[in-house]
């Protein structure tokens, strides 16, 4: 008979969001997850551990950021191994949302250990909710390059793009971010930049790309702290979207029933199947 121990469940990895900015937005199960486990990997222990100290909170850190993630991926998966609990948190917000931390995510899924999130606060959301544009269908771009050159070229991939934007930026890079965004985007083009959401000074502007220029040309305090903007996606694809999505549903009516053709036109183009229903009914009765 074996004399070895037997060994300890494996630890949990969790994915803890923090606040982004107001302390009073740290969610009870933050706090709890935060008490519990065995230690903290930070992307800046310094930061983290003022916050832990605001929680009454005293838990062992490690160091985890994009020059020693691969390396501290290993060892987190062998605390796990070894039965340890661990949180994953970024200086602000939900990691991994350009912040570090997929790597630690991706080696701790693929060896099959177990990963949960902490939901809580993130700046891109958070954005977003409060800019008065579309939110049914986004996407996040994270942070456009610092040259020139290959931030027009990326911003040109999105100039037909029919979904709501939604950037990180530096502050000293925003006035020049806009004006690159005006001039390949369009200058009349609905936006919003937000910085230092829910801080002391946060600001949520709001206007066309051009009038945004103008104010980050005037207004110092634009150029200051933590800024997402959030950009209206292009109205040219959705109407040419409409037309494709018209085309192709008088040619499959020709051998379908509306619902049917409802339905395939949609996933051809699209465009929201109960639209097209109503249409197809319309385009029946004809």
């Amino acid at each position: 008979m074996s004399s070895r121990s037997p060994q300890p469940p494996r630890g949990t990895l969790y994915v803890v969001a923090t606040p982004i900015g107001n302390l009073g937005d740290i969610s009870t199960r933050a706090r709890q997850i935060l008490g519990q486990v065995a230690v903290v990997a930070a992307e800046d222990t310094r930061h983290t551990g003022q916050l832990l100290h605001h929680l009454g909170i005293s838990k062992p850190m490690v160091s985890l950021h994009e020059h020693n993630e691969t390396q501290r991926a290993t060892e987190l998966l062998a605390r796990l191994d070894g039965g340890e609990d661990v949180a994953l948190v970024s200086d602000a917000g939900t990691p991994l949302i350009s912040d570090p931390g997929f790597d630690v995510v991706r080696a701790v899924v693929g060896a099959g250990a177990r990963v949960l999130p902490v939901p809580g606060a993130c700046a891109a959301i958070a954005a977003l909710s409060v800019a008065g544009l579309p939110t049914d269908r986004f996407i996040f771009e994270g942070f456009l390059s610092a040259k020139s050159g290959a931030r027009q070229a990326h911003l040109e991939t999105l100039r037909s793009e029919p979904r709501t934007l939604v950037f990180y930026e530096a502050p000293h890079r925003i006035a020049e971010t806009l004006e690159s965004m005006s001039t390949v985007l369009g200058a009349d083009r609905r936006a919003v930049v937000a910085r230092e959401l829910t801080k002391q000074y946060e600001s949520v502007y709001h206007g066309t790309l051009a009038e945004l220029v103008t104010r980050a040309a005037e207004d110092k305090d634009m150029s200051r702290g933590e800024i997402v903007i959030v950009v209206a996606g292009s109205t040219e694809v959705i109407e040419s979207v409409k037309l494709d999505a018209d085309k192709a549903l008088r040619v499959l009516l020709e051998e379908l029933p509306p619902a049917q053709a409802a339905k395939l036109a949609a996933k051809l183009t699209g465009a929201k199947r109960s639209e097209l229903y109503d249409k197809a009914v319309s385009l029946a009765r004809s």
